[in-house]
C-alpha cells in the first residue's frame, strides 16, 4: 500500500507522538493549516521571555529611528519590510503556503504608530510590558496575520534552532538539507540582518519550520480588537482613574444614540476609544490580569484544529483509501477527478460514518471556509494543478482543478445553512465559468438535519433544478431514516 503523505510526520517518517512529545505542531505540507503566533503567549510563558524581550528591542530600535527622523525609504525596505516565513505551513492561504509577506502598507502603519498610539512603546507606565498587539488595537488595516508575520520573523533565528535540533535528533539525514537562511539574526551595531545556516528538514527544494504548539492560537490573539471594543463598558469600570472613567462614559453616553443597537454601540466606543486613546492600555493591563485565560484558550482552540484538520482528515482519507487504493492516483480528466473525489466523499460521509470528521463536540461545520479545507487536503496525490479562491475578475471560486488551458474545472463548496444559496445557485457558477473560460463545474453542498434538507428541497423547487453530477447533495445528518435526494 503506498503511503498517504499529507502531515510533516509522514513526509519525514517521524510518528505524530514524538513531536508532539517535543512541544510541536504536526503541521501539513500540503496546505497552511489555520493557526498564527499569538505575541502574547511569548510574553506570559517564562521559556520564551526572552524571546519576547528581543522582539521588544527590535521594534523600540524601530521606534527610535522613526522618532529621530532617521528613515529613508531604502531604510524602511530594509527594517520595516519581511517576506512571509512560509516554512512554518501556518496561516491563512488556502492553497499551499504562500502569503503576501510585511510590504509597504505594513511598514507605513508601523512608522506612523511611532507617533501615536506606539509612541510611548517600551517605555509604559499602565501596562507590565509592552505589546506589539496594541499596533492592530486601533489600525483597522493591520491584522493579527500581519503581526503574527512581523512577530514569527523576529523569532525565526528561534524557529529555525528549534527544528534543527527536532531534525537532527530525529529525522533521517536523507530528508535534511543545508540552507542558508537570509535575515535571521540583527546587527545593532551594523543596523543590518545577517544570515545564517542550518540543518533542515526539506521538502520540495525548500526547508520546513516546526512551531512550538504553546505559542499557537487560532482566530484572535489574546490581545484583539473586537474583544476590547465588545467589553468596552466592563474595561471602563475597571479603570481606577475616576477622572478619565467619567470622561470615557460621558463620551460614549453622547455617541449613542437612542434605543442604539449593538452595533451602534460598538461604533460610539470605537470613536471613545479613538478620542481617547489611553483607554488602550487599560484594556491590555485588563488582558494581563488573566494570563491563564490566554494559554487555556489558545490550548483549546490548537486542539480543536488539530483535531478537525490533522486526526479528521486522517480519518477521512483512511476512509476513502480502504475504499479504492486507486483513487488518489487516478489520472481521469479535471472534471471527472474532481467528480469521483466528491463522490467517494459523499460515499464514506453517507454510508460509512464519514460524517463524523465534520463534527466537533457534537456541533457541525459552521464556516464553509472550514469544509473548502478539509477537502483541499485530500488532494495531495493529485497531478493536477489545484488553486483556490481564483479571481479572474468576477469574483473568487473555492477551487480550479486545471492542466493547462483547455482542461479546467471549477468546484464550489456550500454549506446548507448558507442564507444566500438560492442566489448563489441561480448566479454564481455561471458568472465563474465565464471568467475562467471552461463550461465544467461542480457545485457540493452539505447538510446537517431535516431543517437544511427542507430548505433545499424548496430552493431546487424554486430553481427548477436537480442533483446530478454537477450539483451534488451530501447527507451529513448523524441520524439518517433513509437515503433523501432532492428532486
Amino acid at each position: 500500500m503506498p503511503k498517504l503523505r499529507i502531515y510533516f510526520s509522514d513526509f519525514f517518517n517521524v510518528t505524530p507522538k514524538i513531536i508532539k512529545d517535543y512541544g510541536a505542531f504536526n503541521i501539513s505540507l500540503i496546505n497552511d493549516l489555520p493557526l498564527f503566533i499569538d505575541p502574547f503567549l511569548l510574553f506570559n510563558n517564562e521559556k520564551y521571555k526572552d524571546l519576547h524581550q528581543e522582539i521588544i528591542k527590535y521594534v523600540s530600535f524601530l521606534r527610535d529611528r522613526s522618532q529621530h527622523g532617521e528613515l529613508n525609504s531604502g531604510l524602511i525596505k530594509s527594517w520595516f519590510l519581511f517576506p512571509e516565513v512560509k516554512q512554518n505551513w501556518l496561516g491563512y492561504s488556502i492553497v499551499g503556503n504562500g502569503g503576501s509577506g510585511l510590504g509597504i502598507d505594513f511598514a507605513k502603519s508601523l512608522n506612523n504608530s511611532f507617533s501615536s498610539i506606539l509612541k510611548n512603546f517600551g517605555k509604559e507606565e499602565i501596562t507590565e510590558g509592552s505589546h506589539l498587539e496594541k499596533l492592530c488595537l486601533i489600525k483597522e488595516g493591520v491584522g493579527k496575520d500581519s503581526v503574527s508575520d512581523f512577530t514569527t520573523n523576529l523569532i525565526k533565528s528561534f524557529l529555525l534552532k528549534y527544528t534543527e535540533g527536532f531534525a537532527k535528533k530525529n529525522i533521517d539525514k536523507k530528508y535534511l538539507s543545508e540552507h542558508t537562511v537570509a535575515k535571521v539574526e540583527f546587527n545593532y551595531e551594523t543596523r543590518s540582518w545577517s544570515s545564517k545556516k542550518f540543518t533542515l528538514p526539506t521538502y520540495d527544494g525548500d526547508y520546513v519550520l516546526l512551531t512550538p504548539r504553546d505559542i499557537l492560537t487560532k482566530d484572535e490573539t489574546w490581545i484583539n480588537r473586537n474583544e476590547m471594543i465588545e467589553d468596552f463598558r466592563d474595561i471602563c469600570d475597571s479603570i481606577p482613574n475616576d477622572q478619565l472613567r467619567g470622561q470615557l462614559s460621558d463620551y460614549f453616553n453622547r455617541c449613542l444614540p437612542d434605543e442604539a443597537k449593538k452595533k451602534e454601540r460598538e461604533l460610539a466606543a470605537d470613536l471613545t476609544i479613538k478620542n481617547y486613546p489611553s483607554f488602550i492600555d487599560y484594556y491590555i493591563r485588563y488582558k494581563e490580569k488573566n494570563p491563564n485565560g490566554a494559554n487555556r484558550e489558545s490550548d483549546a482552540k490548537v486542539s480543536e484544529t488539530e483535531r478537525r484538520y490533522v486526526e479528521a482528515v486522517q480519518l477521512l482519507v483512511n476512509m476513502i483509501f480502504e475504499r479504492n487504493e486507486d483513487f488518489f492516483y487516478a489520472k481521469d480528466d479535471t472534471f471527472e477527478e474532481a467528480y469521483k473525489r466528491v463522490s467517494y466523499l459523499k460515499q464514506v460521509i453517507e454510508n460509512n460514518n464519514g460524517y463524523k470528521v465534520f463534527y466537533l463536540n457534537g456541533v457541525p461545520v459552521k464556516r464553509e471556509a472550514d469544509l473548502q479545507l478539509m477537502f483541499r487536503l485530500t488532494w495531495f496525490a493529485s497531478i493536477s494543478d489545484v488553486n483556490s479562491e481564483v479571481d479572474n475578475g468576477r469574483g473568487p471560486v473555492d477551487y480550479k482543478i486545471s492542466r493547462g488551458s483547455k482542461d479546467k474545472t471549477l468546484v464550489e463548496f456550500k454549506l446548507a445553512s448558507n442564507s444566500k444559496l438560492k442566489q448563489n445557485l441561480a448566479n454564481q457558477v455561471k458568472v465563474y465559468e465565464s471568467a475562467n473560460e471552461t463550461k465544467k463545474s461542480i457545485k457540493v453542498i452539505l447538510y446537517f438535519n431535516d431543517t437544511e434538507l427542507s430548505k433545499l428541497t424548496k430552493v431546487f423547487k424554486e430553481l427548477g433544478v436537480k442533483e446530478s453530477k454537477e450539483l451534488v447533495l451530501i447527507d451529513a445528518r448523524p441520524n439518517k431514516v433513509s437515503a433523501s435526494n432532492v428532486k
